[in-house]
């Protein structure tokens, strides 16, 4: 199946992303912006990966580094296309679609100004169901193939400051992920990306399959509900993804921090209208909510969205604030299909590190 894909299905991708961006997947107005810019250039075309030949050759394009926009970042549509063409010039292979890692805010339009200027499908795959903060969690269990060389690039940041970076490294993906994740914090905080030129058999085979049109869906979902007000969407959501409210109450502590590693990590605590707290872990995306005994109520890979409540809007940690009114939202990752990369033990030590709790164990109990 291919569908080409409209001004509405932008506002979609990115209304449904919002919510599976799990307190990151970078800037909403990013992803709106991209998306348009994308249609004007020429058609995008979404299309299923059935309907592409085993060993057609997809690359994955994303932007990666910090969320919260606490840095003074730039990246254009053209720093895009660059990274693509970049990786072209090293791979004998024709590209002939992208894939994004994840959903988000604006990661669920990622490569599609790409492929309306480079005549490229965007494959209806995503590394992950929702956004997470290292690269090796969304590339589909290349993290753990030592034997897998990868390439990838990074482009973007302030020519007027100095920022502005071009980056092409080849290795395994462990190493070559943290390279780029450098070049982010040197670039400003937030730069494009594209990596890992992979077939379509591989991809088939360890991606989550429809994950961006699911996006897409639930975004067509809230934009007819929003007419009937935010409680109403809320109600949408719970309903098309299977979800559920975690809390309602308003936001009393907020502890976040940039780290040169193009991270924002720290906490929100939300209390209740009975007095009950819950702690929401972040690394860029929340990554774990306990209550105030510390019981663990929900973990990587579940999806964990706070929504305003006053509109449903799903907020970035740099957009909650101390005092509003928020709606505390988890999916269980039961209700959605996980990639090879969010079930890789090894993607795991280095966020739990940085977080000073434990995921995996939680994730999956019985491995």
């Amino acid at each position: 199946m291919v569908r080409k894909l409209t001004k509405t299905d932008v506002l979609a991708a990115v209304k449904g992303g919002a919510v599976f961006a799990s307190g990151g997947g970078a800037f909403y107005e990013h992803g709106l912006e991209m998306g348009y810019a994308a249609l004007s250039l020429g058609d995008v075309h979404l299309i299923s990966i059935d309907e592409l030949p085993d060993d057609a050759t997809l690359l994955t394009q994303t932007a990666i580094g910090a969320p919260a926009g606490t840095t003074d970042w730039q990246m254009q549509g053209k720093d895009y296309i660059k990274a693509v063409q970049l990786v072209q010039e090293q791979i004998s292979e024709k590209i002939v679609g992208l894939w994004t890692p994840q959903n988000g805010k604006s990661s669920s339009t990622n490569g599609w100004i790409t492929a309306a200027a480079l005549g490229l499908y965007i494959v209806d795959v995503t590394g992950d169901i929702r956004a997470h903060p290292t690269g090796e969690m969304g590339d589909i269990g290349v993290n753990s193939r030592a034997e897998y060389i990868t390439t990838q690039a990074a482009v973007g940041g302030k020519h007027e400051t100095g920022k502005y970076v071009e980056v092409v490294v080849k290795g395994a993906s462990k190493t070559t992920s943290k390279i780029l994740r450098a070049a982010s914090d040197q670039g400003g905080g937030f730069i494009a990306t594209a990596r890992h030129p992979l077939p379509v058999k591989y991809v088939k085979e360890n991606a989550v399959i429809g994950g961006l049109s699911q996006a897409i869906h639930l975004g067509h979902t809230i934009i007819k509900a929003e007419k009937k007000g935010g409680a109403h969407v809320i109600d949408e959501i719970v309903k098309e993804t299977k979800g559920e409210i975690v809390a309602r109450g308003r936001v009393v502590s907020k502890r976040m921090r940039y780290t040169h590693q193009a991270f924002d990590i720290g906490t929100i605590v939300v209390e209740d209208e009975k007095g009950q707290r819950f702690t929401l872990y972040a690394q860029n995306e929340f990554m774990a909510i306990e209550n105030e005994k510390g019981e663990r109520i929900s973990t990587y890979p579940d999806v964990q969205t706070v929504f305003r409540a006053e509109d449903a809007f799903p907020l970035s940690t740099n957009e909650i604030k101390k005092g509003q009114e928020v709606v505390v939202f988890k999916i269980n990752q039961s209700h959605f299909q996980l990639s090879t990369g969010a079930k890789d033990p090894g993607v795991y030590p280095d966020v739990e590190k940085a977080l000073g709790i434990e995921l995996y164990r939680y994730s999956f109990p019985e491995k």
